[in-house]
């Protein structure tokens, strides 16, 4: 409420589950609205846009397109894709990163989250494979949540699928996901592989799942995503004193009619923690925030860590990092997973 509230932003959603047991331990929509109040009650309020609204998810898609490189094994945590010079042209369109990175390893096209390295990750991919990466993660599915009105998003068939498409995808265009189809795919993910159904209600006893990645590919991943929360990384505000953290900023351009309003964002950030034994999967959501800031890694990360800092602490999950060393990411342990 506070960020949404700083942030002078549209909106905003968060999403915290539980990556044992695929509990929803926490979902809030703000602005929220007071039900005794027949004033509020207007279907643009009372809605839950956790689960019902479509967004277009931006930078925060690209952990799932790595996934899927690493699952095709053309690609490995000790891969090095050449950015040079630091743009790259699909079809009529130039994609440029913010800096050349020159050739750089897959934690690094995460960290700095290179539009150029993702999209030659995501050209070497046969596009069936992609999909169904995409797809066993949930993208495209409703949930099993049961909960009224939910979207299963929008992921196009791979037939569909051009170059230039293709390349929009792996930066989280031309796609759309509901926060809980996001939270979803980080807890399957986090739990190594294993997707676990969605639930509202207590689970007695974890359901067994079903496998829908390699369970080295998560552990690699995970790895990966340490480095997009280390000092250097986009995700920086996402640390957690005492916790190691994976996960992925996203800044997305809002579409509108015609195209696309370069003036309007959305800001992301999604990942899990402690990294090296995951209990919770957390997305955070702020819809046009107006502050002057609009990267997710100024606007939704610093609301990760604080809800999901304070949530690790309320469940007692002991600390896994030194207090002053709890945004160095374990990249030691990518090349021996």
């Amino acid at each position: 409420k506070a960020a949404i509230r700083d942030q002078r932003a549209k909106s905003g959603s968060v999403i915290v589950l539980d990556v044992a047991t695929g509990e929803v331990l926490a979902m809030v929509n703000q602005p929220a609205y007071n039900p005794n109040d027949r004033d509020q009650l207007k279907a643009k309020t009372y809605r839950n846009r956790a689960v019902t609204d479509i967004v277009e998810p931006g930078s925060s898609i690209k952990p799932f397109v790595v996934a899927a490189g690493l699952a095709s094994g053309k690609f490995d945590a000790r891969s090095i894709i050449d950015t040079n010079p630091g743009y790259v042209k699909v079809g009529a369109k130039l994609l440029e990163d913010r800096e050349n990175l020159g050739a750089v390893g897959l934690g690094t096209i995460l960290a700095k989250s290179s539009n150029v390295g993702m999209t030659k990750v995501a050209l070497a991919l046969e596009p069936a494979q992609m999909y169904g990466t995409l797809n066993a993660l949930g993208f495209g599915l409703v949930t099993t949540s049961g909960y009224p009105g939910e979207s299963a998003g929008l992921l196009p068939h791979y037939s569909h699928w051009r170059p230039v498409g293709i390349s929009s995808m792996s930066r989280g265009y031309g796609l759309s996901v509901t926060p809980l189809q996001l939270a979803h795919a980080y807890a399957t993910v986090a739990s190594y592989g294993i997707s676990r159904p969605v639930s509202f209600l207590r689970v007695e006893s974890p359901p067994a799942g079903i496998r829908a990645l390699d369970d080295g590919v998560a552990h690699t991943l995970i790895r990966l995503l340490e480095a997009v929360v280390s000092p250097d990384g986009g995700g920086k505000h996402a640390s957690i004193p005492g916790y190691t953290v994976a996960g992925k900023t996203g800044t997305a351009w809002k579409a509108t009619a015609g195209g696309y309003a370069t003036d309007r964002y959305l800001a992301v950030f999604g990942g899990v923690a402690p990294a090296t034994a995951p209990r919770l999967a957390a997305v955070v959501i702020i819809d046009e925030p107006g502050a002057g800031k609009y990267y997710g890694g100024d606007v939704a990360a610093p609301v990760f860590s604080g809800v999901v800092g304070g949530a690790l602490r309320l469940l007692a999950v002991p600390p896994d990092a030194p207090v002053n060393d709890a945004t160095e990411p374990l990249t030691h342990q990518v090349a021996t997973r």
